[in-house]
Protein backbone atom coordinates (compact mmCIF):
# COMPACT_ATOMS: atom_id res chain seq x y z
CA UNK A 1 0.00 0.00 0.00
CA UNK A 2 1.68 3.24 -1.19
CA UNK A 3 2.02 5.88 1.78
CA UNK A 4 -0.67 8.29 0.35
CA UNK A 5 -3.24 5.21 0.82
CA UNK A 6 -2.64 4.96 4.55
CA UNK A 7 -3.33 8.72 5.40
CA UNK A 8 -7.00 8.15 3.87
CA UNK A 9 -7.10 5.30 6.53
CA UNK A 10 -6.86 7.03 9.14
CA UNK A 11 -10.44 7.75 9.70
CA UNK A 12 -11.28 4.07 9.83
CA UNK A 13 -11.54 2.48 12.98
CA UNK A 14 -10.32 -1.03 12.22
CA UNK A 15 -7.27 0.30 10.78
CA UNK A 16 -4.32 -0.77 12.93
CA UNK A 17 -2.44 2.32 13.13
CA UNK A 18 -1.23 2.01 16.87
CA UNK A 19 1.91 -0.11 17.68
CA UNK A 20 2.05 -1.48 20.80
CA UNK A 21 3.82 1.27 22.78
CA UNK A 22 1.20 3.93 21.95
CA UNK A 23 -1.80 1.84 22.54
CA UNK A 24 -0.19 1.22 25.69
CA UNK A 25 0.96 5.15 26.28
CA UNK A 26 -2.60 5.94 24.63
CA UNK A 27 -4.47 3.89 27.52
CA UNK A 28 -2.19 4.56 30.31
CA UNK A 29 -1.63 0.93 30.78
CA UNK A 30 1.45 -1.48 30.25
CA UNK A 31 2.52 -3.32 27.32
CA UNK A 32 1.61 -6.61 29.08
CA UNK A 33 -1.51 -5.85 29.98
CA UNK A 34 -2.64 -5.35 26.18
CA UNK A 35 -0.41 -8.70 25.77
CA UNK A 36 -2.70 -10.87 28.58
CA UNK A 37 -6.16 -9.22 26.65
CA UNK A 38 -4.79 -10.88 23.56
CA UNK A 39 -4.09 -13.94 25.21
CA UNK A 40 -7.41 -13.17 26.74
CA UNK A 41 -8.92 -13.14 23.13
CA UNK A 42 -10.51 -9.85 23.58
CA UNK A 43 -8.78 -8.25 21.09
CA UNK A 44 -6.58 -9.96 18.39
CA UNK A 45 -3.87 -7.33 17.24
CA UNK A 46 -2.63 -7.36 13.22
CA UNK A 47 0.97 -7.99 13.19
CA UNK A 48 3.04 -5.38 10.87
CA UNK A 49 5.27 -7.17 8.16
CA UNK A 50 8.24 -7.55 10.65
CA UNK A 51 5.74 -9.52 13.54
CA UNK A 52 5.22 -5.99 15.50
CA UNK A 53 1.44 -5.89 17.12
CA UNK A 54 -0.52 -3.01 16.00
CA UNK A 55 -3.74 -2.16 17.10
CA UNK A 56 -7.20 -0.10 15.62
CA UNK A 57 -8.74 2.83 17.13
CA UNK A 58 -11.76 0.03 17.55
CA UNK A 59 -9.80 -2.11 19.59
CA UNK A 60 -8.23 0.53 21.75
CA UNK A 61 -11.88 1.48 22.91
CA UNK A 62 -12.41 -2.45 23.71
CA UNK A 63 -9.18 -2.39 25.30
CA UNK A 64 -9.80 0.62 27.35
CA UNK A 65 -13.22 -0.94 28.45
CA UNK A 66 -11.83 -4.00 30.10
CA UNK A 67 -8.95 -1.71 31.83
CA UNK A 68 -12.08 0.03 33.18
CA UNK A 69 -13.04 -2.85 34.54
CA UNK A 70 -9.99 -4.46 35.88
CA UNK A 71 -9.25 -0.73 37.18
CA UNK A 72 -12.60 -1.77 39.29
CA UNK A 73 -11.63 -5.20 40.76
CA UNK A 74 -12.74 -7.21 37.72
CA UNK A 75 -10.37 -10.13 37.27
CA UNK A 76 -8.59 -9.64 33.95
CA UNK A 77 -10.51 -12.98 32.58
CA UNK A 78 -14.35 -11.82 33.88
CA UNK A 79 -13.26 -8.51 32.56
CA UNK A 80 -12.83 -9.81 28.80
CA UNK A 81 -15.80 -11.65 29.11
CA UNK A 82 -18.29 -9.02 29.95
CA UNK A 83 -16.86 -6.68 27.21
CA UNK A 84 -17.09 -9.26 24.36
CA UNK A 85 -20.49 -9.91 25.73
CA UNK A 86 -21.18 -6.02 25.91
CA UNK A 87 -20.10 -5.65 22.20
CA UNK A 88 -22.26 -8.97 21.26
CA UNK A 89 -25.57 -7.11 22.50
CA UNK A 90 -24.59 -3.54 21.15
CA UNK A 91 -24.64 -5.85 17.70
CA UNK A 92 -27.25 -7.42 18.56
CA UNK A 93 -29.13 -4.66 19.92
CA UNK A 94 -28.38 -2.57 16.12
CA UNK A 95 -29.09 -5.12 14.41
CA UNK A 96 -32.82 -4.93 16.11
CA UNK A 97 -33.36 -2.07 15.35
CA UNK A 98 -32.42 -2.25 11.97
CA UNK A 99 -35.08 -5.29 11.55
CA UNK A 100 -37.82 -2.71 13.49
CA UNK A 101 -36.97 0.02 11.16
CA UNK A 102 -37.55 -2.17 8.28
CA UNK A 103 -40.73 -4.17 9.50
CA UNK A 104 -43.84 -2.31 8.20
CA UNK A 105 -47.56 -2.41 10.06
CA UNK A 106 -49.66 -4.99 8.94
CA UNK A 107 -52.05 -3.45 6.45
CA UNK A 108 -55.94 -3.05 7.39
CA UNK A 109 -57.89 -5.44 6.04
CA UNK A 110 -60.00 -4.35 3.30
CA UNK A 111 -63.01 -2.64 3.97
CA UNK A 112 -66.29 -4.89 3.16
Amino acid sequence: MAADDSFGRLDDDDYPAYTMGRAAEMLNTTQGFLRAIGEARLITPLRSAGGHRRYSRYQLRIAARARELVDQGTPIEAACRIVILEDQLEVAQRINAGHQRGAKPPSAPPAA
